[in-house]
């Protein structure tokens, strides 16, 4: 069974990536790596300008992901989703029939992630599998 990873190069995913990769290899399973490219809008120049710099963004973060995965000895497959981040995790987990899905954290209060709708919030009132939600930082960092 897959580990599904959302990733997108901010310093929560990093975190998250690297738990991914550990629980990927202890599972000895594959990673499937996941950028959500939901462009807002949906017509004209504009909108396909910006999806197609958020599709490129998003292969770039993903190449960096699976150079990551790589080096730890652990298969990655990626993909670039036409879909806001949390459903794009969604439809890669059930597609894949995912273990878990893995997301970095910002440390927000539980109220700000229900008003601002963030991607763990919603993962974990919406997903039918484990949602491990990884913190930005280290609690040994907080202490240094």
């Amino acid at each position: 069974m897959p580990v599904v990873c959302g990733y997108d190069e901010s310093p929560g995913a990093v975190r998250a990536l690297s738990v991914a990769v550990e629980v990927t290899a202890a599972f000895d399973d594959t990673l499937v790596l996941v950028y959500g490219a939901a462009a807002p809008g949906s017509l004209g120049e504009e909108y396909a300008a910006h999806r197609d710099a958020l599709r490129e963004a998003g292969r770039t973060a993903l190449d960096h992901a699976v150079a990551v995965a790589d080096e730890a000895g652990v298969a990655a497959t990626v993909e670039v989703i036409d879909r806001k981040p949390a459903e794009a995790l969604l439809d890669a987990a059930s597609r894949h029939g995912a273990r878990c899905i893995v997301v970095g954290t910002w440390g927000e209060s539980p109220l700000r992630g229900a008003l601002l709708g963030s991607t763990p919030h919603k993962l974990l009132h919406l997903s039918p599998v484990p949602v491990l939600c990884v913190p930005t930082n280290s609690p040994d960092s907080a202490n240094t």
